[in-house]
């Protein structure tokens, strides 16, 4: 018997009690940075509870029951949520009202999973990968922080003393940290800059007097469907654009994930139930939120960090931490008292955390050991930065194209593969170096994976 056999034995000796406790701990470690990407983006934090956990539910569903993962809100679409609002902006379009439109790009983007996931059922991954490179991948990632580092600042500006408290406490948390207090760093920084700033009176708790214990985890106006009822068709077709290629990072995050996990608990997930089942699933729940008003949603590193804590791989623990998200989405006085955090503490927690996305794409590309001495590959990594990023501070967040708007992203990401291409010199083999495939992911401790 394998130690992760036996690790998922002993779950089942637990009992019901240590069971819950294990199911609650999971879901404080996802909790964090789940319920930033709502507050950052103004979608709806009760509907984003209750996908991640219904898509959790979906993922194990599709993998078989087998896999251990927990899907949480995926930073990867920030950027594509900020331009879409930004291009909707034009239109005279508040962002609530923009963010739906952003929701069908992300629907779209679940549905590139399912052409990837069958692509590698019919072909195989390695075939399928070598147009994904870490030449493309990894700039794109560096982009994706970089472009956002702007709203981080601006957050910051309201309060730097609160900014930096959660900065330092992340810092601290994520180095020094034992236990789980290393697995829940973002959470912990959050919580302390938002104590100290509701001390000093920098928070207006009215809204949380006023809201209901229980209610409904979303509402009609808010959702993918509402768009239809009088669609402004260029923006759609705008929104999938943006957003689409973006797909291409976080469906390198997901493998990553799959690859962490499949290292801490000693199964090959990508073998069985599969790689392209995981994507499905991945895919599946990112589409079905999206249409709801919730992020799109990703498989969380922090809950693999929490398997390499606790040893305990039984993926039902998992499924429990799901169910408690999706009672605690319910609860519309939850939403209210995070809707009240000072912009302060989302500034400094956002500065981490796109600091972390762009570190990501660079340790995918040393990892990897992209070679810079090649003047392609050189080439396709200075257009895919040059481009996130002047379109995104030089154009006012897109391009006009007289059919449609394009993001810097979606330019950059656009350019880099097709330059990828149709360049000579291509040398990267997917499977080759397991630990340089694996370097895609967003999470805040990476090193809790070795």
């Amino acid at each position: 018997m394998t130690n992760s056999q036996q690790a998922i034995y002993d779950a089942r000796t637990l009992g019901k009690g240590k069971m819950l406790t294990l199911g609650l701990q999971h879901m404080f470690a996802m909790f964090g940075a789940t319920v930033l990407v709502p507050v950052i983006t103004g979608l709806s934090m009760s509907a984003t509870l209750l996908f991640a956990g219904l898509g959790t539910l979906l993922f194990h569903l599709l993998t078989k029951m087998r896999v251990p993962a927990f899907l949480g809100s995926s930073f990867a679409f920030l950027g594509g949520y900020a331009a879409v609002v930004a291009m909707g902006a034009q239109e005279g379009l508040s962002a609530a009202e923009s963010l739906p439109y952003a929701c069908i790009g992300v629907f779209s983007a679940g549905i590139i999973y399912f052409i990837l996931a069958g692509l590698i059922a019919a072909f195989g991954a390695k075939k399928v990968m070598r147009f994904f490179p870490p030449i493309v991948t990894g700039p794109i990632i560096i982009a994706i922080g970089l472009t956002l580092s702007g709203s981080a600042i601006q957050n910051c500006n309201s309060n730097w003393w609160i900014a930096l408290l959660a900065i330092v406490i992340i810092i601290v948390c994520n180095i020094w940290g034992k236990g789980m207090i290393k697995i829940i760093p973002i959470l912990l920084g959050v919580l302390g800059s938002y104590l100290v700033a509701a001390c000093f009176g920098i928070c207006d708790f009215s809204a949380v007097k006023e809201a209901a214990w229980v209610g409904l985890p979303f509402q009609w106006e808010n959702t993918a469907f509402h768009v239809f009822a009088n669609p402004n068709w260029g923006l759609v077709l705008s929104a999938i654009i943006a957003i689409v290629p973006i797909s291409l990072a976080t469906m390198m995050e997901h493998i990553g994930d799959m690859c962490a996990i499949s290292s801490t608990t000693g199964i090959n997930y990508l073998e069985d139930p599969g790689l392209h089942r995981t994507l499905m699933g991945d895919g599946l729940a990112t589409m079905i939120a999206s249409l709801f008003g919730a992020p799109a949603n990703t498989t969380y590193g922090e809950n693999t960090g929490v398997l390499n804590l606790t040893k305990v791989y039984d993926p039902r623990v998992i499924r429990i931490a799901a169910v408690f998200a999706i009672i605690l989405s319910f609860c519309p006085k939850f939403s209210a008292l995070i809707a009240c955090m000072p912009a302060s503490t989302i500034g400094g927690v956002s500065l981490v955390l796109y600091g972390m996305i762009s570190a990501v794409g660079v340790r995918n590309i040393v990892e990897n050991r992209v070679d810079f001495t090649k003047s392609r590959n050189v080439i396709v990594m200075a257009l895919i930065l040059v481009l996130a990023i002047g379109i995104k501070y030089g154009a006012g967040d897109a391009i006009n194209l007289g059919f449609t708007k394009l993001s810097g992203l979606a330019v950059a990401a656009l350019v880099g593969i097709i330059l990828n291409a149709v360049l000579p010199g291509k040398d990267y083999e997917f499977g080759a170096n397991p630990e340089a495939d694996k370097a895609v992911n967003f999470e805040i401790n990476p090193s809790l994976r070795k």
